[in-house]
């Protein structure tokens, strides 16, 4: 695959080799010192974000949202994080306790793995190391996120069924179909990526948006992974794997405690994953934008400003799924589906096929590439749009006879709602019910 990739890459990129050179070489103790600061890094904003996300709701709701413990409220989510720990822990008695116990492990650990391949900057100077500010890098460092981020499944999946309740068993199967379905549209989205920049590698995709972000040129890629990042992740207004309403709490209803904590720190660190990965890969990294990576030769990409940047960044997207989650409605199972099955993947495809149709002519004719690939994107931007509008699946349909019950009226299937007539009551007529009066052993009437 990556040879492939590496020959649909373009001219501008044919002299850039991949340089991997940096990392591999830090001692034992810096590659720990990375590690540790990249998990404290996680829990901060994790807390952070569970106070931010309640804020901002709070805001849209015309409501303050916590603002009593420490200063604004900073201190609420770490309360929250104690008052689960302290919790009393239950186990059903008809739960696999084994399993149930390292479902949530199985879904944490892998959130926090994605980011041993994230940039959060250039190579710097730390504790006397020139060293880059990534913990490591390979080749195919974005299929390495993909592939442990798609792990986590397996918590969810595992925690219902091991419960041995039928409601968090639904929750789970739900998840899986929405999560294959969904990353299957996210890694298309990426193809476009790998194509433009001629490498895997995070560091080098980066590198390759010196000039220009991907997020600008691949627009249609970009909108994309957006849709299949908040559906990967379980959030709103694709939430079905809990769905409160139908589901009673998903497939964590029957846990409890600190594993319960677990499962909303894994959402939430999974929630910068997918931030960090569009930054990564769309936004230009840990890159200032402009005009700040003009000033001074770029004194703003040095060091450790952009680390700043790359935060910011990531802060962006976490806005971005808060707004979504207090603006929009929860789906219908059967309309999320169709629209990650019949509406993003077949345009993930056509768009491909656009970019390797543009790198073909750019090798051959000399074609401005960047220019196509604009036009394209704001014409694939104009025909999602018509394609969302007018490929409503609403067929006109003769009306049914009288009396006749239309189950799949709407497109969607409700049974008929025929009630019999007890023995003991008589029907008056096809709506309403007149009860008769009965006698008990007691002679009360009722």
């Amino acid at each position: 695959m990556s040879m492939t990739l590496s020959a649909l890459a373009s001219p501008i990129m044919a002299d850039r080799v991949e340089d991997l050179s940096a990392f591999g070489n830090d001692p034992v103790w810096l590659v720990l010192v990375k590690a540790l600061l990249i998990f404290l890094v996680l829990v901060l904003l994790t807390l952070f974000n569970i106070w931010f996300e309640r804020r901002v709701v709070g805001r849209m709701q015309h409501r303050p949202g916590p603002n009593v413990h420490g200063p604004f409220g900073l201190l609420q989510s770490l309360a929250d994080g104690v008052k689960l720990a302290l919790k009393e822990d239950i186990i059903p008695k008809a739960a696999d306790k084994v399993v149930y116990l390292l479902a949530p492990v199985v879904m944490v650990i892998p959130a926090f793995l994605t980011w041993s391949v994230i940039p959060f900057g250039p190579v710097v100077n730390m504790f006397g190391v020139q060293t880059p500010l990534q913990l490591t890098d390979m080749p195919v460092a974005v299929l390495f996120m993909l592939a442990i981020a798609s792990i986590g499944i397996y918590g969810i999946v595992l925690a219902g069924w091991s419960s041995g309740s039928t409601y968090p068993l639904l929750g789970g199967l739900r998840s899986s179909a929405q999560m294959i379905s969904y990353e299957v549209a996210m890694g298309l989205s990426l193809v476009a990526v790998f194509i433009y920049a001629g490498t895997l590698s995070t560091s080098g995709i980066v590198a390759a948006q010196e000039r220009l972000w991907f997020g600008l040129v691949l627009v249609p890629s970009f909108v994309i992974f957006v849709i299949s990042m908040v559906g990967e992740t379980n959030r709103a207004p694709f939430d079905l794997p809990e769905a409160e309403g139908e589901l009673v709490g998903g497939f964590h209803t029957e846990y409890s405690s600190l594993k319960f904590a677990l499962f909303f720190l894994a959402e939430y660190v999974n929630m910068a994953t997918v931030s960090a990965l569009a930054t990564t890969l769309f936004l230009g990294g840990w890159r200032a934008p402009w005009p700040l990576s003009a000033v001074n030769d770029g004194m703003f990409n040095e060091g450790y400003w952009p680390v700043l940047w790359f935060l910011g960044k990531v802060m962006m997207f976490i806005f971005m799924f808060i707004w979504l989650r207090g603006s929009l409605p929860r789906l219908r199972y059967d309309q999320f589906m169709r629209f990650g099955w019949k509406r993003l993947i077949p345009i993930s495809l056509a768009w491909i096929f656009a970019v390797a149709t543009i790198r073909w002519m750019s090798v051959n004719g000399g074609v401005d590439r960047n220019t196509l690939l604009v036009v394209l994107g704001i014409l694939a931007v104009i025909f999602a749009a018509l394609f969302f509008v007018g490929g409503r699946e609403e067929a006109e349909e003769a009306p049914a006879e009288a009396g006749e019950h239309d189950a799949f009226a709407g497109g969607y299937p409700v049974p008929p709602m025929q009630i019999p007539a007890p023995a003991n009551r008589t029907r008056r007529d096809a709506t309403s019910f007149t009860p008769t009066s009965t006698t008990t052993e007691a002679g009360e009437q009722h």
